[in-house]
């Protein structure tokens, strides 16, 4: 028996792989773009180099996201729109609010993903409160815009940032940083705020934004996940701390400092990455479970009923 299959009108199923090509032309450019940097030494190529090794990534999961959108109402502008917007939002708020309510502590870093997971689904929310249907599929492509618009000004940062060193400008660091923030994007802001953005648009109530216990109990979730990946350093360092002897302390000009053992290098840095792989994988199963939901729903839906025209009406 054939499986009864939801017919939307405006929703072109996509057959092509739009974002593998995107990702491979724009990996493709910033590679020319790192050569011809080291080759030239040019600082005019600074700029170039940030923007695409800290939106290639971020955009290319967003347009994969947006071949399998669920209504006709998500079109490449408001993706774009959400993308750019909602990530300058999330950015601009959650640098005022952290100014403002942070303050070094053992929570701080559970702070950050309060703030930070909030000021993208407000965002999200303003961005998409004309919406006259809202899908749980739809809500977690463009709660991934919003989320992977964040992640790429906030890459573009770090990139930024990781180019002046003591001794001058170091592309080198530039080039590590945006590497590292490019793998790690996929399981970051993206995945937290398509989780947020699918039960939003999930617990929608007759087309209008709802606040439920469910979309509650979702942000203090991500927020968690998030706290606990940004604050995977310490906990691996206390950890490492505690397994092993403790501080080794050397004589320098300076005084006493620290000189860690190979031993507690190393354990340092397998606990933070497989704290970082534990944190991911949580992550990525509750967004798959959502998915599959949605999945699921477009199978069992029955057909939108169709109204016959007023010239077939009668045959």
């Amino acid at each position: 028996m054939v499986g009864i299959e939801r017919v939307q009108e405006g929703v072109p199923r996509q057959t092509g792989r739009t974002w593998l090509r995107i990702f491979l032309v724009g990996l493709a450019l910033w590679l020319v773009t790192v050569v011809v940097t080291f080759l030239t030494g040019n600082a005019n190529l600074i700029p170039t180099l940030v923007l695409l090794g800290s939106f290639l990534v971020p955009v290319t999961f967003v347009a994969w996201a947006f071949e399998r959108r669920d209504t006709g109402e998500l079109t490449a502008g408001l993706v774009l729109s959400t993308f750019l917007t909602g990530g300058v939002l999330g950015v601009l708020g959650a640098s005022v609010l952290e100014a403002y309510l942070l303050y070094p502590s053992p929570w701080l870093f559970l702070g950050v993903g309060l703030i930070e997971e909030a000021v993208k689904l407000v965002a999200l929310i303003v961005l998409t409160r004309h919406l006259r249907t809202r899908s749980l599929r739809d809500g977690m492509i463009l709660g991934a815009a919003v989320g992977f618009g964040f992640a790429a000004f906030e890459s573009a940062g770090y990139a930024f940032t990781a180019l002046f060193t003591v001794d001058g400008l170091s592309i080198v660091q530039l080039v590590q940083t945006e590497l590292i923030r490019g793998l790690l994007a996929p399981v970051g802001h993206g995945l937290w705020t398509a989780i947020l953005g699918g039960i939003l648009f999930a617990t929608s109530r007759h087309g209008r934004i709802a606040i439920t216990g469910k979309l509650i109990l979702a942000y203090l979730g991500v927020s968690v996940l998030h706290g606990l990946w940004d604050s995977m350093d310490s906990i691996a360092l206390y950890l490492t701390m505690l397994l092993t002897e403790g501080e080794r302390l050397v004589p320098s000009q300076q005084g006493w400092l620290v000189e860690p053992s190979t031993e507690q290098v190393n354990l340092f840095s397998g606990m933070q990455w497989a704290g970082l792989a534990v944190i991911s994988l949580i992550g990525i199963v509750w967004l798959v479970v959502l998915w599959r939901r949605s999945a699921r729903f477009e199978r069992v839906a029955p057909p939108i009923p169709v109204p016959p025209s007023w010239h077939g009406a009668g045959r």
